[in-house]
């Protein structure tokens, strides 16, 4: 059993809790940003939309470089002086071709960083504890998130929109040192990719035709690619309705759809880790589904804006199952294969594909029928996720020797 010191198990804390803080300085600041530069709408979503296609076509590639990486502590801590260069490139220079290349490069390093997270974690505590540390990392993550929304957004009100890059420019430094106080030689590289030891390996066993073949899988990157469908529009198009019934307010409880969610992550993930254990992947993935579900059926019948709030709390519920459960049945099912990231990266294809066609979707559906139609359209999607989990995943939970 892996026993990683306090002072790795302390460096990944902060890590993970400092990259959410980098990684919040993008999104939502780039077009608040870009238009102050008097940049038009068509340039800014031109830009993002390079991103996102960026993002979804890297994220296999990005998986079998940390799965043939030497050194995942080294390709992530290049990673993250990639964000921050485009970071301070965002602020220094905000001509088209840079941001552009900036936005490119982005979206680049972030499809290694997630696999690479998983990586490290794995090869630091091994399967037996890893479902109890991904509920530890989903936890300071959000904590992160929650702190960089808090912080960006008073620098942008009170400095200026240019001084968010900033920000995440520097704290690209403090991100870097908690990686460095990951001990290299704790993570063990062939555990971090999901092999075994043993003195005679199959080759048909390990390659790659086999892990696409692998029916579990498959199975779970279509519930993700339909959790995503049904989850991606749901929050933009609430925060269309909340801003039609109560323009005022809508900024602040906007905000608070926002950081409830992260709340319920941060209290909820730990337990979950605990728990996939004792009672399996399977009820955890239907808890999750379920969840998701019943938010759209409640944002489909109630009208009042603050307790669409209320509602959010089952964002969270989803949110915390999936933050543990994805990078948790990746390790299930590539369990000696040697490709455990390199099936993140089909799973995060699955993600980003179901995200993507989810606002267009949901957005026709709005205009066409009205968004509770929209909603209910979406708790349908949800509904058949939970189906397909029920029915046809098997349980991928192994007994630890």
């Amino acid at each position: 059993m892996p026993s990683p010191s306090r002072q790795s198990l302390r460096g990944l804390d902060w890590f993970i809790f400092f990259l959410a803080d980098v990684q919040t300085g993008f999104g939502p600041f780039i077009a608040v940003y870009l238009t102050t530069q008097k940049w038009t709408q068509a340039e800014i979503g031109l830009v993002l939309s390079i991103g996102g296609i960026v993002g979804l076509i890297g994220q296999m590639p990005g998986g079998a470089i940390i799965d043939a990486a030497k050194s995942e502590r080294l390709v992530a801590g290049l990673a993250i002086a990639t964000i921050g260069v485009c970071a301070l490139a965002y602020a220094v220079w905000p001509i088209f071709p840079v941001v552009v290349a900036a936005a490119t490069l982005h979206a680049a390093a972030s499809c290694v960083l997630g696999p690479a997270i998983a990586a490290i974690t794995l090869g630091l505590v091994g399967r037996g504890a890893m479902g109890e540390r991904l509920g530890r990392n989903a936890r300071f993550a959000s904590l992160g998130n929650g702190v960089a929304a808090a912080v960006m957004g008073t620098c942008g009100s009170l400095v200026s929109s240019r001084s968010v890059f900033l920000v995440t420019c520097v704290l690209a430094i403090p991100t870097l040192l908690a990686l460095w106080r990951i001990r290299e030689d704790e993570i063990d590289v062939a555990r971090a990719h999901g092999a075994i030891y043993r003195e005679a390996s199959s080759a048909a066993e390990t390659s790659v035709w086999t892990l696409l073949r692998q029916r579990p899988l498959l199975i779970f990157a279509g519930g993700v690619l339909l959790l995503h469908l049904a989850n991606a529009a749901m929050l933009p198009l609430m925060a269309g309705v909340v801003t039609t019934r109560s323009s005022q307010w809508a900024p602040v409880l906007i905000a608070a759809c926002i950081i409830v969610p992260q709340a319920i992550v941060a209290l909820m993930s730990p337990a979950v880790g605990r728990n996939a254990q004792s009672w399996g992947r399977r009820p955890l993935l239907l808890i999750g589904f379920a969840a998701l579900a019943i938010r759209g059926l409640l944002f489909a019948t109630v009208s009042d804006p603050y307790l669409l709030v209320l509602v959010q709390v089952f964002d969270g519920i989803t949110a915390a199952v999936f933050a543990v459960m994805v990078p948790l049945i990746v390790a299930d099912v590539t369990f000696g294969s040697g490709h455990f990231n390199l099936a993140q990266g089909i799973v995060g294809t699955a993600t980003g594909i179901g995200a993507s066609l989810s606002t267009a979707i949901a957005g026709y559906i709005s205009d066409t029928f009205g968004s509770s139609s929209a909603f209910l359209s979406l708790a349908g999607i949800a509904a058949v996720g939970f189906m397909l989990i029920w029915q046809l995943m098997p349980e991928t939970r192994r007994s630890i020797r």
